[in-house]
């Protein structure tokens, strides 16, 4: 009885299973629809095949072959361009090792000694300037410049030479023998004397102070009196000064040549302050 049960549950399973197979076949048809062997037969034959070019890809062939089916044109497509032929770089353009940079930087030290050799030789055999400083100042007649000096209160300035004319006293010319060199002593003789303008001590330039009557740098106090031998402050020596040659009455002063002034505890003068000091010392 059992057996009979199973075989009927069975078969009723592989009924159902063949009705549900064929209502699935009927509605795929109806929804599609099948092609005769004979049309599929002529579809094959009036098919061409589709050029297929080197080098493109699937989605071109798949263009291609929907134009054909839809009648329209096919679009030629272009080879892809061969790639470039592989250059090595050049190795100057990658960089240097090690060896190029050193032998470039001696080879530029060389370059950069040689250069500066030359333009210090060029600067020596360089004729001085014909007029102006670092070149033979005519200052004019002697009686001119003694009257400068009055009309300036004991001192005279001339920009053309950076430089202080004063007046030298003949009674001090025994004493400066001993100290001033031949160059310097012929414009003492002459009574007067010339002054570089700049310190001594750190290069400022030197104004003269009228109520003390003596040189004093407004920088760090140095003071020098009316012949530049220094009295006061940091300074290592008196004010520097310049050859002079008087010739016919006439005061020619070479500021190309600069000679360095007299040592600390030279006063040929004696000259003191002759007022209240502009500068305060700072020894």
């Amino acid at each position: 009885m059992i057996t009979f049960v199973l075989v009927a549950v069975c078969l009723t399973g592989a009924a159902a299973l063949l009705v549900a197979s064929s209502l699935r076949r009927r509605q795929d048809a109806e929804a599609i629809g099948y092609v005769s062997k004979e049309t599929r037969r002529r579809d094959q034959r009036s098919r061409k095949p589709t050029p297929v070019l080197e080098g493109t890809t699937g989605r071109d062939v798949e263009q291609a072959a929907h134009l054909a089916r839809v009648g329209g044109e096919l679009v030629p497509i272009s080879e892809p361009a061969p790639p470039a032929p592989w250059v090595a770089p050049d190795p100057e353009q990658l960089g240097i090792d090690r060896r190029q940079f050193l032998n470039r930087s001696i080879i530029g030290g060389f370059i950069l000694g040689i250069t500066a050799f030359g333009g210090a030789t060029l600067a020596y055999l360089w004729p001085s300037p014909s007029a102006g400083f670092g070149s033979k100042i005519t200052v004019g007649k002697l009686t001119d410049i003694n009257d400068a000096i009055q009309a300036g209160d004991g001192f005279a300035y001339y920009p053309d030479g950076r430089m202080w004319i004063t007046a030298y006293p003949s009674s001090a010319l025994d004493k400066a023998k001993k100290v001033y060199p031949p160059s310097v002593l012929t414009g003492m003789e002459a009574g007067v004397v010339a002054l570089y303008q700049k310190c001594v001590h750190l290069g400022c330039r030197v104004p003269a102070c009228d109520t003390s009557q003596w040189f004093e740098c407004p920088c760090h106090g140095s003071q020098y009196n009316q012949a530049g031998e220094k009295k006061a402050g940091p300074a290592p020596r008196g004010l520097d000064r310049f050859p002079m040659l008087v010739s016919g009455g006439v005061l020619t002063v070479d500021t190309g040549t600069i000679i360095l002034g007299p040592p600390i505890g030279t006063d040929t003068t004696g000259q003191e302050a002759e007022g209240p000091h502009c500068i305060t010392t700072h020894e």
